[in-house]
């Protein structure tokens, strides 16, 4: 869409070079074709360092874009955001590509369906129900157990084992709301990469990215029932449990290990090689490496402990 349509779209304001803009993205990741959006004043540090052809703002943050950089000032820079990704979320199908290729020695159920575009490695196994969407693409050696859902554009790696009824690349739950109380969908427009010798356990639902990617990184293993939200990185070889939640942009560095129903807030980071024990809530980011945790909110595992015990004599 040219500058000029998406400018009239959103009843913004507009004057300068009418750029072609080719999708959006984050502040510190827009090319300088794309769109981005400013609605949390902690990202206004971003600005001045961002390659965006235009940013959507507010009047408060308006005088903070370099001149480089085409402002647009709305009054709800969030909901407009949201507005717009609708425009550049890409059709569920590619009808236009060619038909899905299939390496040599993989064995595709017939009751198994893929998109145009996509593409299986070699010696892969894609059992029953299988979806794979339009240029999604599945490494070497993998397998697909029966009714594995993988949306168009992610990627899987090669020797990878993601079982029955786990759904790779479905919309975070995203949206804006109004003074009203109206929520207005986010069209989540990144996706899903999955790296090497990765294995996802049954009925996980791991979200694509609102813009860039959602990584799970190599040789990760994850539990039956665990959700990885929108923007998420799960660090290698890091090991997560059942029931357990991310929230959207949360970061685990290497070896990271949470036990059961535990859940970390959104935008954390987490050092490598910390171990969290079941139930444990993450509240904030954790810049530590090599230890253990429990409760919530999470504390150091044998203060937790001490504490569990006094609990106990105090009711006897």
């Amino acid at each position: 869409m040219k500058l000029s349509e998406i400018a009239q779209l959103i009843g913004a304001e507009f004057s300068g070079d009418d750029t072609e803009i080719t999708s959006m993205n984050t502040l510190s990741e827009a090319s300088a074709t794309e769109l981005s959006f400013v609605a949390n004043a902690k990202y206004i540090k971003e600005i001045p360092s961002s390659n965006a052809a235009a940013i959507i703002c507010d009047t408060s943050t308006k005088d903070k874009v370099p001149s480089s950089i085409v402002a647009l000032v709305v009054d709800a820079p969030y909901w407009q955001m949201a507005v717009l990704t609708a425009k550049f979320a890409p059709a569920l199908e590619d009808t236009m590509s060619s038909k899905a290729i299939i390496g040599e020695g993989s064995i595709i159920s017939a009751k198994a369906e893929l998109a145009n575009g996509a593409i299986v490695g070699k010696n892969c196994n894609i059992m029953a129900g299988v979806y794979i969407g339009s240029n999604a693409t599945i490494g070497n050696n993998t397998t697909l157990y029966p009714n594995v859902v993988i949306y168009r554009d992610c990627k899987v790696g090669n020797s990878c084992v993601i079982h029955a009824g786990t759904v790779v690349g479905s919309d975070g739950f995203g949206f804006a709301s109004d003074k009203k109380g109206v929520h207005k969908k986010i069209y989540h427009i990144g996706n899903v990469v999955i790296e090497d010798d990765v294995e996802i356990g049954s009925n996980t639902s791991i979200d694509r990215a609102v813009f860039a990617t959602t990584y799970i990184k190599q040789g990760v293993r994850l539990d039956n029932l665990v959700h990885v939200a929108h923007n998420c990185e799960i660090g290698e070889y890091s090991v997560i449990a059942g029931q357990t939640g991310l929230a959207g942009s949360s970061k685990l560095g290497r070896s990271t290990i949470f036990g059961a129903q535990s859940g970390v807030a959104g935008h954390l980071e987490i050092a490598p090689f910390n171990t969290f024990a079941a139930r444990t809530g993450v509240t904030k980011t954790i810049k530590e490496s090599g230890k253990v945790f429990a409760g919530f909110p999470f504390m150091d595992h044998r203060a937790w402990l001490k504490i569990q015990g006094k609990l106990a004599r105090l009711i006897k």
